[in-house]
């Protein structure tokens, strides 16, 4: 037997990024008595978040939304541009449709609540530094009520408006007869579950498929539907009724 063959994979290394220091303490002690996790540094603000990434090169940080001199939403719009290759897992006490939507938009990719344990919150960062999403199931819910409020209020504003003495009722939009966009049968399956809040991993495990599989599938979803992450993709299906 060679050493390649017994040798184990390098621990993820992490930074923990949190202004209340009994939380961050906290983490940095349940995450750093994990096998498979490294903290290489902890910060107090997103400022710092930001010069000790650049000084440690991470695989993944775990961040708090609510921080001062830089809060982690600046934070993540910084860290996508200027460290793409560093994950970004959000960890606060907000799951209002607004900050969830925010963070993502800005380049997170999973989003935990404080109450996750810390298994939860291990596996979102391996997931987060291998290319998948992790979203708690309430955040989850803030985000399929935010992208199906924009069609309602669309509705809203069409029947309201003047020109004539009877608008006419809104009918609901007919399912497609087949897929639009040139997205198959099986891009449309993966896409209607990624709108019913599932994550890569449980995509795979529904659809026997390997995550590597429906990475693939995704990534051909995102560039039929022009959805640059999965809020896109989200209200693509909205507005697609697929789902």
């Amino acid at each position: 037997m060679t050493a390649a063959s017994t040798a184990t994979p390098a621990p993820l290394r992490v930074i923990v990024a949190d202004d209340q220091a009994s939380v961050r303490e906290g983490l940095v002690l349940l995450l750093g008595g994990l096998p498979d996790i490294d903290v290489v540094a902890a910060a107090a603000d997103g400022q710092q978040a930001l010069d000790l990434v650049a000084e440690h090169q991470p695989d993944a940080i775990l961040l708090d939304l609510h921080m001062p001199v830089l809060d982690g939403i600046a934070a993540t719009r910084r860290l996508t541009a200027e460290h793409p290759g560093v994950a970004i897992v959000v960890l606060t006490t907000y799951v209002d449709d607004a900050s969830v939507l925010e963070a993502l938009r800005a380049g997170a990719r999973s989003y935990l609540t404080k109450d996750a344990d810390r298994t939860d919150i291990a596996r979102a960062l391996q997931a987060a530094a291998g290319g998948l999403a992790v979203l708690d199931p309430r955040v989850q819910a803030a985000l399929l009520a935010a992208t199906s409020a924009p069609a309602a209020a669309t509705q809203a504003q069409s029947a309201g408006q003047p020109g004539s003495a009877e608008p006419p009722p809104v009918q609901p939009a007919a399912p497609p007869i087949s897929p639009p966009d040139g997205l198959t049968q099986r891009e449309v399956e993966i896409l209607s579950l990624i709108a019913r809040g599932l994550t890569n991993p449980e995509i795979a495990e529904h659809l026997f498929l390997s995550n590597h599989t429906i990475k693939t599938h995704i990534n051909r979803i995102f560039a039929k539907t022009g959805s640059r992450d999965r809020v896109a993709a989200i209200a693509y299906a909205q507005r697609h009724r697929i789902g």
